[in-house]
């Protein structure tokens, strides 16, 4: 019991320590905001009056919004890796390894603040489909449902980035390998559209992509209210999440080399 109380401590406050560099330069937020921003508000608007893709009885601005959403989580969380690479250049990562902390204690406290992070980056896309009049559920509990599915969201693929900062090992090529892993990830899911329009090779791909998942739970709680697909959901995102964070706790040290 004691073992589990230092280890959730320890990791509560490593996100903690995460957390507050956001206070000293929250520009982040809106900066990274931008590109799912254009998503919403070019290419929802102009499909939505084309009317090309069916979304059953939803607008297709109702469709993408939720996809969207998830998009912009996965833009913040993905180049999370960087900051491992920075931190490593200016020591900090070394002076942190040389504590008692449970490697897998520093990811997940990492992750954690990841996730945190994700809802503010969540709150610009969601007062902008507001603003544009998309209409969403906005039942309180829903909401924290989808409170929830953002913080799982930035935990799983904050640990994808952790995975790939000891492989990769500078910013330059943490860099390149998240532009090149976050639009085939989103793409290949069912975020802009539904898997049943897909080719068949591609439906298989999407249903073994953790962002396809996420964007479903996000419609449940935003739009469609049926919940039955939810556990299956969740428990693919916490799946994927300790299966990334496990491999970044084994791989970590070796960002030092």
């Amino acid at each position: 019991m004691m073992l589990g109380s230092k280890y959730l401590r320890t990791m509560l406050t490593l996100a903690e320590f995460e957390l507050r560099k956001l206070k000293h330069d929250s520009s982040e937020i809106f900066i990274r905001g931008v590109q799912p921003a254009l998503w919403l508000l070019v290419f929802g608007v102009t499909f939505a009056s084309l009317r090309a893709i069916p979304t059953g009885p939803f607008s297709y601005l109702q469709f993408l919004t939720p996809g969207v959403l998830t998009q912009s989580v996965m833009f913040v969380a993905i180049f999370y890796g960087i900051m491992l690479v920075w931190e490593r250049d200016l020591g900090l990562l070394n002076k942190l390894l040389s504590t008692p902390a449970a490697r897998s204690a520093i990811v997940l406290g990492k992750a954690l603040s990841a996730g945190v992070r994700s809802i503010f980056q969540a709150i610009v896309i969601f007062a902008l489909a507001l603003v544009i009049g998309v209409p969403l559920n906005l039942n309180p509990l829903n909401l924290m449902g989808v409170v929830i599915v953002i913080v799982l969201a930035g935990m799983c693929f904050s640990c994808l980035s952790m995975c790939l900062a000891p492989i990769f090992k500078t910013r330059e090529k943490m860099m390149g390998i998240g532009q090149a892993i976050t639009m085939p990830l989103f793409f290949t899911s069912n975020a802009i559209y539904p898997i049943t329009v897909m080719p068949p090779w591609l439906q298989v791909i999407a249903v073994g992509n953790p962002l396809s998942y996420l964007t479903d739970a996000m419609r449940a709680l935003l739009l469609t209210g049926d919940f039955r697909a939810i556990p299956l959901d969740i428990g693919v995102i916490l799946l994927a999440t300790a299966i990334f964070a496990t491999i970044a706790a084994v791989l970590f040290k070796r960002i030092l080399e």
